[in-house]
């Protein structure tokens, strides 16, 4: 189909926010509440009964829920009814097991079929859904598993024995360990598919009070031990209305969030939201192929889509025109989280997909997106967007007093920071609770991010706390900068740091992956160098240029500066475990 025909007979929808004035005005998190169903007899209200049961048990019973993609071909679909049998097992299996109400379940996988029938059942039977990257080697699993108390986990043979078996021992908590993959199975491991098997497909969810601890996410900090951010069944009412605001879900919608559900948008977004929301939802055991997700955009006609900048930025280093060699007329809605967009791959969208990537902003801690590019609203590329409807965000500065107050006055950097009472925000760091109140004072939960609102209330990130780079006495954000030397036509990606210097405390060093075609060369350096400093300045352009082959990020895409940095500086790297690596 030619390019124009597909950006032409592209599906248009009105949105579902499409006066945002008036939905900031008129909304509560009361009315929110309400679009669910809460569990029969007002016993509470549970995340599995929102995102399955009461799909299953009313017209959309037959409804395809999620379609898995296996690494070979394979394709296994799942509809609500199945997905409620299947969850209805595992919750069984659990209470066959003795685990109840607040005990942590682990589960170590890919992303499998049998990880989202867990993480459903385990929630029906009110423990606590704890994930794990599968590309976690053996001391992250071990602290994780450790801090959280962990009395089952379910992962496969095979990560079982590379990553667990070693550290069984010392995880005094963990009385069994369920094992997914071919016999025999190793001792003191027991068989997922005969437990499940031998479990009936029949289920009654207890009582659940929204405040119950339902989901349970570890996340790195630049020093210290992993945190584990507690959330609570309540948090589904976040879930469910994000998707449907932030990213514009309508019923017959087909959504792709890539993102593994070891990382919280993959459970928040990649299991809850679209299971609450009515959609179906794709999920692609492989790792990422430009040519696969060209496919699975196509062929399973995608209409939302939420990534990563990280992956946004190998499509683009592919080349634009890779995408019109697909069908993607079904596609109308993209979202991007885990570090903040580029405007460069904001408008690369449009040139490539007809459509512009809508960023939005979020953390482990919030459980949901807070801040967003609405479908209805103009996108300011390199924004983060604005506020949801029941947020309220600010940008903050400390006063001489030692009191946190909030800025009045636009285009202000200070920290980004959230007044508490949306439903998916963090109750805990779990057994830290000295931890957790450093995040709060005068009536804000700080996020630590750097940020500044302009004039027409978007917000803008200029870097984290830790990342701010001081320089001759100037404070540089390093996304601006990484942002700029993306606009050239050589620089694929870059990341950049603040590198001691005696005279002017930091100096701006950027590492830079160049695009296919381009020589590392000292001319190029050069001619980045001044590229940079036409844009930026010379307070703000880097002073040196590194070319790499490769930067260090999270899982979730983030670009690991403060791994750059002690890398450079030959300083120890601290907690790693979160570092993307072949999964194998």
């Amino acid at each position: 189909m030619p390019w124009e025909t597909i950006v032409k007979s592209r599906q248009r929808l009105i949105p579902n926010l499409v006066d945002y004035k008036r939905a900031r005005g008129s909304f509560s998190w009361d009315e929110a509440r309400r679009e669910l169903e809460g569990l029969p007899g007002g016993r509470g209200l549970n995340i599995a009964h929102e995102a399955v049961d009461r799909h299953a048990n009313g017209p959309l019973r037959d409804n395809l829920a999620i379609r898995w993609l296996g690494k070979k071909g394979e394709i296994q679909d799942f509809t609500y009814a199945q997905l409620q049998a299947l969850s209805n097992r595992f919750a069984n299996v659990l209470r066959i097991l003795g685990l109840g109400k607040g005990d942590r379940v682990f589960v170590l996988a890919g992303r499998i079929p049998e990880l989202y029938i867990a993480a459903l059942g385990t929630l029906k039977n009110r423990s606590v859904f704890c994930p794990l990257f599968s590309a976690f080697g053996p001391e992250p699993i071990k602290s994780r598993a450790m801090i959280g108390e962990a009395r089952v986990l379910v992962t496969t043979t095979s990560l079982y024995e590379r990553k667990v078996k070693g550290i069984r021992s010392s995880l005094p908590s963990l009385q069994h360990v369920l094992l997914i993959g071919p016999d025999p199975k190793p001792p003191d491991t027991e068989d997922y598919r005969r437990l499940m098997a031998e479990a009936g497909d029949q289920f009654t969810i207890g009582p659940t009070d929204p405040e119950d601890i339902a989901l349970l996410h570890f996340t790195s900090g630049t020093t210290g031990t992993p945190k584990g951010a507690v959330h609570v069944h309540d948090a589904v009412v976040a879930h469910h209305i994000t998707g449907k605001l932030a990213l514009d879900l309508h019923p017959d919608d087909v959504f792709w969030c890539t993102a593994d559900p070891g990382w919280v948008t993959g459970t928040s977004y990649g299991v809850i939201a679209p299971l609450t929301n009515g959609v179906v939802s794709i999920v692609d055991e492989a790792d990422f192929d430009v040519e696969r997700w060209y496919r699975i955009l196509q062929d399973q006609r995608v209409s939302v889509w939420y990534t990563a900048p990280t992956a946004i930025r190998m499509l683009m280093k592919a080349g634009k025109e890779v995408a019109r060699d697909y069908d993607l007329a079904r596609l109308r809605f993209l979202a991007s989280v885990g570090e903040p967009l580029n405007p460069e791959a904001v408008v690369w969208g449009k040139e490539a997909f007809g459509l512009p990537f809508h960023d939005n902003w979020w953390q482990t801690e919030t459980g949901g997106i807070m801040i967003a590019n609405f479908a209805s609203m103009d996108i300011k590329p390199g924004s983060m967007g604005r506020e949801l409807p029941g947020v309220e965000a600010a940008i903050v500065r400390k006063t001489e007093n030692g009191r946190f107050e909030a800025i009045a006055a636009p285009n202000v950097q200070g920290e980004l920071a959230l007044r508490p009472g949306w439903p998916s925000m963090f109750r805990a760091y779990l057994n830290e609770p000295a931890r957790y109140k450093k995040c709060f004072a005068d009536g804000f939960y700080l996020t630590g991010d750097l940020a500044r609102r302009d004039g027409d209330g978007y917000f803008w990130f200029v870097g984290r706390k830790d990342d701010l780079i001081k320089t001759s006495g100037h404070f540089v954000g390093p996304f601006e900068v990484e942002s700029i030397l993306m606009e050239h036509s050589a620089v694929a990606e870059a990341g950049v740091i603040g590198k001691p210097d005696p005279v002017a405390m930091e100096i701006v060093k950027a590492f830079v992956i160049l695009h296919d075609g381009y020589k590392p060369d000292e001319s190029l350096r050069l001619e980045l160098l001044a590229f940079a400093r036409t844009r930026l300045g010379a307070a703000v352009a880097p002073k040196e240029i590194e070319f790499v082959a490769a930067l260090p990020h999270t899982r979730s895409g983030k670009i690991m500066r403060r791994l750059i940095k002690a890398r450079e500086m030959g300083l120890p790297e601290g907690d790693v475990s979160t570092l993307e690596t072949d999964s194998t």
